[in-house]
């Protein structure tokens, strides 16, 4: 899947959140969806978390 089609989808999923169940679901989605990414992305590059950690203290994730 694209990045293009993958932050449609992400944008849609917010915006039905923050539609039909307020401000609060919006952020609970949003929140939700950063937590997956970043696991998703460790899990990715290989699941070392001293990696995880230095690639942040260098301002990249």
């Amino acid at each position: 899947m694209s990045r293009d089609v993958l932050g449609l989808v992400v944008g849609m999923a917010l915006g039905f959140a923050g539609w039909f169940g307020g401000f609060g679901a919006f952020l609970l989605v949003a929140a939700l969806g950063t937590a997956g990414f970043v696991a998703g992305r460790f899990l990715e590059h290989g699941g070392d978390l001293r990696e995880l950690l230095a690639s942040r203290d260098r301002g990249g994730l």
